[in-house]
């Protein structure tokens, strides 16, 4: 009886539990490990079993004794409201209660509202991250907030169609030291965001599926907490209007969605700071959110051109074979990478001048024939060379740039890539940025790179905390720890009670990527006096404003393959539109199908780059011979031939937010059957990829929603010259609208679409964009039902630092 309630959204109560709180409105009152019946109800909780899949058994009653309520009314102040709520009863969860908290509203813009829970008494850690609105008056908005009459509810609706759209009892919310929990129901199911995991589906399982926000050194494997943290969500309203929550909170934490639908978000520490963005289309909540935490950058031209990289080239020979088979094959090719491999014993700064010997040298060689380097640095340093041999250490000790241990004066010590043992340098620390900024630009008169990429900063440590271990206290071991893997603010990274500049590493981790990012961008940026290219495995809630990101140490599997797609589109939500993920694999060895399926769907990534691990088969597209490196150049000429329409995209995302790369939903808000199709997806609002993700499969069954849509390839493809202007009578049945249809896919091809109504500008390809940049332009033109089209073109020089111009 009870798992027939699995998808159900009534009042219905489990035939199991007599008058207990219906299944799918369940609150988990034990969520740490270890339930049982007598520690439930010791709780004043209700336990009752069921056999719903993951529905807790201890969960809060109707009646629940725990919670806040409204003293008094709310307080009318120039930003907003302000409410006081004190507890209801002593019972606590986890001990250090806080009373009163104060709800604090904010109108910041018509489309944006703040609220946050705070200590009025005791300032708490914040995200130092500021988000300011000019403000706005509550008639102006186009939201309205309330609180019920009985003083249990805090709801937020939307004012045009009164849709709730935040509906907190306030009987859910705790506030206490170390554990902060506060549920919301939401309108709907279709809800996409929160970071960073790997998961099937861009669309959430609603079904009690909980994920762990804490950044971690973790390959990618299934609702794993992974490099980075944003809980950050969008959802559809059942009337196709869409908006967008932000929790700025960068504690450990998790949040679990429950088939109500409802929210639960726990966090165990700081404060609870939300910002809802009204949309009302998936696109605007983008713009919006970046708006609040900071457009995506604008990325250089060359940076969105194909990229070569594998950790265990292991010399400079092997390196220059695959340059020269790259050649051979003429495969477009703009960037090289070098991973920790091209170091001198892993030390960052340095280059092995036996095994890489000469590759100064060759980084210009490549630089003259039109490409670009990007170099890896780690963010741990060795402590443990010759005195006087190696200065990254010991300007560091100079200027104390450590993260320290809990006495905020020695250095921690850990373990990482280099020999001996590891320090860490504190980003947050403004001598830690001089300290970087100063080294970053020695090594640019050694190798004169063009990038850099950040790896490792979550920050990974190969060791349970730093030596010689955590200490016995509740900041390293907090009475609720989240659903986050080993279930250790520890594990793989220092002890919480670590010192940085902003406080507790407790407070800071998550913060470490974000923190390191900037000072990376600006130096970059003078290093080379162009645009800065700034590659972070771990980010935050704004990373997008300084870089980009890949999505880790993936594993050569048609799974992920697949979800892949799901991952770029959530970071395209995260206003980090410069993303992409291991083209073939990164873990394991890579199968001739698999790479170039792969190729063939990354060549259409943001961010497009082969990579591979230490150890594994070689994997670039020149490696399998002639009908690989054939497909994979077509493939690629496809792409480059398309870069200004990419690199249009990418300016509207740097001016006025938004995405790239975006699901068919979010085009199509309205048709409910794009809301969870995740194997196709957009260029903008024009261009649809539909990728093989299955081996062995020759065909691809597409959706193709309500517009006019050519195929790529036998209409433009063959048109004589390069203004392409099909006719209408050209385009796919209409029979297809709305539908699905099974279109050829053959080992040679991935299907490609144009949406009518469209003007996609293009461009002769050529091997580098340093080439193609010099070659004619044309127009792919397709048009729509009434015989119209319309479409945009930025250009400028590529690379220059400054305010981009406007669209053509």
């Amino acid at each position: 009886p009870c798992a027939a309630l699995a998808a159900c959204r009534g009042e219905e109560q489990d035939a199991q539990c007599p008058g207990a709180v219906a299944v799918q409105k369940r609150i988990d009152c034990h969520p740490q490990p270890g339930a049982s019946q007598e520690a439930c109800e010791a709780r004043g909780c209700t336990w009752c079993s069921t056999d719903v899949p993951n529905a807790p058994w201890c969960f809060f009653p109707e009646d629940s004794p725990y919670g806040y309520a409204r003293s008094g009314s709310a307080e009318k102040t120039d930003k907003g409201w302000r409410v006081t709520l004190n507890k209801r009863q002593a019972l606590t969860l986890f001990g250090n209660d806080i009373s009163p908290v104060v709800l604090e509203v904010e109108f910041q813009t018509k489309d944006r509202l703040r609220f946050r829970l705070y200590d009025p008494n005791k300032e708490r850690f914040e995200v130092p991250l500021k988000i300011n609105g000019p403000g706005v008056t509550a008639e102006e908005a186009n939201y309205e907030v309330e609180f019920s009459e009985d003083s249990t509810h805090f709801t937020i609706k939307r004012k045009s169609t009164g849709t709730v759209l935040w509906d907190s009892p306030l009987v859910d919310l705790f506030f206490s030291n170390q554990f902060l929990q506060i549920t919301t129901t939401v309108p709907s199911t279709s809800v996409y965001g929160f970071g960073e995991h790997e998961h099937p589906t861009f669309k959430h399982n609603m079904d009690f599926v909980t994920y762990g926000m804490f950044s971690r050194d973790q390959a990618p494997t299934s609702f794993a907490n992974l490099y980075g943290v944003h809980p950050f969500y969008m959802c559809v309203e059942p009337d196709s209007n869409a908006h967008g929550v932000l929790l700025l909170n960068s504690n450990a934490q998790d949040v679990t969605l429950s088939p109500n639908p409802s929210l639960t978000f726990r966090t165990i520490g700081g404060i609870l700071d939300f910002y809802l963005f009204m949309g009302p289309t998936p696109e605007s909540v983008v713009q919006q959110y970046t708006e609040a935490i900071g457009r995506p950058h604008m990325p250089a031209y060359w940076s969105l051109g194909f990229q070569l990289s594998r950790w265990g080239y292991g010399s400079l020979d092997v390196l220059k074979e695959t340059v020269a088979r790259m050649k051979h094959y003429d495969i477009p090719y703009d960037v090289q990478h070098y991973d920790i491999d091209y170091m001198e014993r892993r030390l960052d700064f340095t280059y092995d001048k036996v095994n890489f010997a000469g590759l100064p040298e060759f980084m210009k060689e490549l630089k003259k024939d039109g490409k670009h380097n990007v170099v890896i640095l780690d963010p741990f340093i060795t402590k443990d060379e010759e005195p006087g041999t190696y200065r990254a250490y010991e300007l560091g000790q100079e200027m104390g740039v450590w993260v320290n241990n809990s006495d905020g004066v020695t250095p921690a010590v850990g373990q990482a890539w280099p020999p001996g043992d590891s320090v860490f340098p504190d980003y947050t620390n403004p001598r830690t940025v001089e300290w970087w900024t100063q080294l970053c630009l020695e090594l640019k008169d050694v190798l004169d790179y063009d990038g850099i990429w950040i790896d490792m900063n979550e920050p990974s440590n190969f060791m349970r905390g730093q030596m010689p271990g955590c200490a016995d206290n509740e900041i390293n071991y907090p009475p609720y720890t989240p659903s986050i893997s080993d279930r250790s603010l520890a594990e793989k990274t220092l002890c919480p009670d670590s010192k940085t500049y902003l406080g507790d590493h407790y407070n800071t981790h998550s913060l470490f990527g974000w923190s390191q990012t900037e000072p990376t961008f600006n130096v970059v940026q003078r290093a080379t006096g162009k645009r800065a290219f700034v590659l972070s495995r771990s980010t935050f809630v704004g990373s997008g404003k300084h870089g980009g990101h890949w999505l880790g140490d993936n594993f050569s599997q048609w799974k992920d393959l697949r979800r892949s797609i799901v991952g770029i589109l959530e970071f395209n939500l995260f206003g980090i539109p410069y993303i992409g993920a291991d083209i073939c694999g990164f873990n394991y060895n890579t199968t001739y199908e698999l790479c170039l399926r792969w190729m063939q769907l990354g060549s259409f990534y943001p961010f497009s780059r082969n990579h591979n691990a230490e150890g594994n088969s070689e994997q670039d597209p020149a490696v399998f011979g002639d009908a690989f490196a054939k497909i994979s150049r077509a493939t690629l000429r496809i792409r480059y031939s398309l870069l200004p329409y990419l690199y249009t995209l990418f300016y509207e995302s740097h001016v006025y937010g938004g995405t790239v790369l975006r699901s068919l939903m979010h085009e199509f808000t309205s048709d409910q059957e794009t809301h969870g199709i995740d194997t196709a997806f957009l260029w903008g609002s024009a261009f649809m990829i539909a990728p093989v993700l299955e081996e062995g499969a020759r065909s691809v069954t597409v959706y193709f929603p309500d517009a006019q849509w050519f195929d790529y390839y036998t209409t433009f493809m063959k048109m004589p010259g390069f203004l392409s202007l099909p006719p209408t009578f050209n385009s796919l049945p209409n029979a297809w609208r709305k539908n699905y249809a099974t279109v050829s896919a053959p080992l040679n091809k991935i299907p490609l679409y144009i949406r009518g109504g469209y003007i996609l500008p293009q461009q002769e390809p050529a091997t580098t964009t340093t080439e193609s940049r010099l070659n004619p332009f044309g127009l792919l033109i397709a048009l729509d039902e009434q015989g119209q089209a319309s479409g945009s073109l930025f250009w400028d020089d590529g690379d220059s630092i400054g305010t981009p111009g406007p669209l053509l």
